[in-house]
């Protein structure tokens, strides 16, 4: 982090994940900020009983058959042990009561929407943080209104409005607001005020901590810091040294620190890729064949930053340079073997001139924050595996290091394009 000094010579700090100024100058002290977390309360299961108000009060699971994983599972599953990316055979095996009802995306992603919009109309300053989660940056409403007060009436609008349940906590920055939704859960609404926020955080599991995945809890607990605590009074230094640079905002947050700022919401980013021929060409297969090319390489690069996607765009161009495109809605996902499908069946609807083609490009669009995970209530364990190793093997060795048979870049005749020879390919069918 750069410190730079404005024209009063007051430090500020140049945040370029952000591409804004943070300032740290004595004045913006004056003003504690208010930073809310919400949580749609198991959500995927509320969402299933509000269509089904049968599956009220019993133990109830959100995912595939018998060889998927639990997406999500409501409380009564929760009592016996029953947690989300379990396999589904294991949570029968402890809750051999539950009942197994798929998810159904379209659902789910209707209802984001609507608590999405009910919140941007009341707030200032919103972040979607995936689709059942929200930040809130309401400082300053204390002089007015009172930022616990509105922030309460807000969920039993949201609840009132919906039928889903949510839970909040009120606290002064976006780490400890998240921690205590999850310690209020379900239907919880705590206040943790700047003076409460250590009291709070000490006798809490590390695991609590958002940015702790099970190696490094399993590192730390090899030398006893189970606790927030312990682990607060660890040096910066020392778990710089065990973990790299993550471990300066590890001892930030167990601290209670974090400067992070809400980012506004908007569904109006993308990311999109196009390729534009050497030579014209009228040859369909290689066409679709680059088109899934396009969305494997666009939903590997989602998956790594977290997006999920609601709206694919296919466009072509013709070559007397005529451009059409066709666009679809579709449920929040960032799988490539569903959008590489949608895909080439949009480009087979939109392309009807019989005329050679310039270019190909292909727009995802309508980003929300989300793993590409909670899309697959469908798929086996194995599907799940196979996404996460090829994803594994792209983050280490390059995205071209493996790649599906589909989308293969083959060398044409015409040499529009080279082929990788170093690639591996594999052959991902839908239904495996």
């Amino acid at each position: 982090m750069n410190l730079i000094h404005n024209k009063y010579n007051n430090p500020c700090e140049f945040n370029s994940n952000f591409e804004k100024y943070i300032f740290t100058s004595k004045f913006q002290n004056l003003m504690t900020r208010a930073i809310v977390h919400m949580d749609l309360d198991t959500f995927f299961v509320s969402c299933a009983r509000l269509e089904n108000p049968q599956l009220e009060g019993i133990p109830l699971i959100v995912g595939g058959g018998e060889r998927g994983v639990v997406a999500s599972c409501s409380y009564e599953a929760r009592y016996f042990g029953v947690r989300s990316a379990m396999p589904i055979r294991m949570a029968m095996q402890l809750c051999p009561q539950a009942k197994i009802i798929k998810g159904d995306m379209e659902l789910f992603s209707k209802k984001s929407h609507e608590v999405t919009q009910i919140i941007e109309e009341n707030s200032p300053l919103v972040e979607k943080a995936s689709i059942d989660e929200f930040y809130l940056d309401i400082t300053g409403m204390d002089k007015f209104y009172g930022c616990y007060k509105w922030t309460n009436e807000l969920t039993q609008t949201i609840t009132k409005e919906t039928g889903l349940p949510i839970s909040f906590a009120l606290s002064v920055n976006k780490t400890v607001s998240k921690i205590a939704t999850g310690e209020g859960k379900p239907k919880g609404n705590l206040e943790i005020p700047q003076n409460m926020v250590k009291p709070f955080l000490n006798p809490l599991s590390i695991r609590k901590i958002p940015m702790v995945g099970e190696v490094t809890f399993n590192l730390l607990s090899r030398l006893g810091i189970r606790n927030i605590e312990k682990l607060s009074e660890t040096p910066a230094e020392v778990l710089q040294s065990m973990i790299g640079k993550n471990g300066i905002e590890l001892w930030k947050k167990a601290n209670g620190i974090d400067n992070t700022p809400v980012q506004p919401y908007t569904e109006r980013k993308s990311i999109s890729t196009e390729h534009t021929y050497l030579q014209d060409t009228i040859d369909i297969k290689q066409v679709e064949s680059l088109i899934l090319g396009m969305v494997e390489k666009l939903a590997y690069q989602a998956r790594s930053e977290q997006w999920l996607v609601s709206t694919l765009v296919v466009k072509i161009r013709y070559a007397n340079f005529d451009t059409e495109n066709f666009q679809r809605k579709i449920a929040y996902t960032s799988c490539d073997h569903i959008l590489g499908k949608l895909a080439v069946e949009l480009f087979n609807k939109l392309y009807n001139r019989r005329m050679r083609i310039r270019l190909v490009g292909v727009t995802f669009t309508g980003l929300v924050r989300g793993t590409y995970q909670i899309n697959m209530f469908e798929d086996t364990e194995e599907m799940i595996a196979l996404y996460q190793a090829m994803d594994k093997i792209k983050n280490r060795f390059g995205y071209d290091a493996v790649t599906r048979c589909g989308g293969r870049n083959f060398k044409s005749k015409s040499g529009n394009i080279i082929s990788n020879p170093k690639a591996q390919y594999i052959n991902l069918k839908d239904n495996e």
